[in-house]
């Protein structure tokens, strides 16, 4: 059997899908449900079990387990409640740490590139105990992750016992089908898509920085097909262990993002540029691209989805579509 926690979410749900499609009906999510409909990204799997977060511990006694796949957390940029936060980001993953150790199964877990905060010490996965302390994020759901990685790290450095296979995925500006439960977390391109295809303006911010054009902040977009494949790769490769960067390392623009969804579409464009709120104007972040070296070292080549391709799949698998769930 295999455990997949947040399973019920945007990248679970797609891990999820991937594994029954694998020919794996054994698998298990811990997740709440809510009432906001997250169930639908479930609603065409197979599962063994769901399990609610505060019963995990118990539903792991005497359990056999193939591997962990730990994506669960409370994963809003803007959450100010620091000990549910902590709670839930970094005691129930260090509490899962030490069941896989205990039980020689393998863990993958979500890390993020909040940890690497506004991009000051760069975008390199150095899971050394130095690199990773230069790291300052920016906000308490990035700071959660970094402890967790600053924790597993540490354990690593001293040598200490670790599960067979450990390995945190800092995952970037991840979009794809599924993530309409996410409210304002949800990609850009989900938020505006049914503007861009009733033929409503567009707004996207202006740039309030000298030499980047109106639209031109970058993200390392990646599709979530290729956020699954490597970790149904990790899966099928126990000899690699570590912390990696999940993204395609390149940084496309807003603009790029959107202008691809007009073009899946075939129509034309009607983009906005409207001031950015002055309360996030100092930490707003204007680029973030990838290092994938790491990765690629480790034996991945899988390859990414360009931009384009990515979000022409999107469109016409997906949001173009009565049925937007996979």
């Amino acid at each position: 059997m295999l455990l997949v926690t947040g399973g019920a979410g945007f990248i679970g749900s797609n891990v999820v899908a991937a594994l029954n499609e694998a020919g794996r009906s054994d698998v298990a999510v811990c997740d709440l449900l809510g009432t906001d409909g997250k169930w639908r990204n479930l609603a065409k799997r197979q599962l063994v079990d769901i399990v609610p977060p505060a019963e995990l511990l118990a539903w792991l006694k005497d359990r056999k387990l193939d591997a962990v796949i730990h994506l669960g957390a409370i994963s809003e940029t803007t959450a100010t409640d620091g000990d549910l936060v902590i709670e839930t980001n970094f005691r129930l993953s260090m509490r899962l740490l030490d069941w896989c150790t205990a039980n020689a199964v393998p863990f993958v877990y979500a890390s993020s590139a909040a940890t690497y905060g506004d991009g000051a010490a760069g975008f390199d996965d150095d899971a050394s105990l130095p690199a990773l302390k230069k790291l300052r994020p920016m906000n308490l759901y990035g700071w959660s992750k970094q402890l967790f990685d600053l924790a597993v790290a540490e354990r690593a450095a001293r040598g200490d016992k670790l599960p067979p296979q450990w390995a945190g995925l800092k995952f970037f500006n991840v979009f794809g089908p599924n993530e309409y439960h996410k409210g304002s977390m949800m990609s850009v391109l989900a938020r505006r898509f049914d503007d861009v295809r009733a033929g409503r303006t567009v707004q996207l911010f202006k740039s309030h920085r000298e030499g980047i054009a109106d639209g031109d902040q970058r993200r390392d977009f990646i599709y979530v097909d290729d956020v699954v494949r490597v970790i149904m790769w990790l899966l099928a490769t126990p000899s690699v262990s570590g912390l990696f960067n999940v993204g395609t390392g390149k940084a496309r623009s807003f603009k790029d993002l959107i202008l691809a969804a007009y073009a899946a579409l075939g129509s034309e464009p009607n983009i906005e540029y409207i001031d950015m709120p002055e309360a996030i104007r100092g930490s707003y972040q204007y680029f973030t691209q990838s290092k994938v070296d790491r990765l690629h070292r480790a034996g991945y080549n899988g390859g990414f989805t360009t931009l384009e391709d990515a979000v022409k799949a999107y469109v016409g698998d997906y949001l173009d579509r009565l049925d937007r769930f996979r």
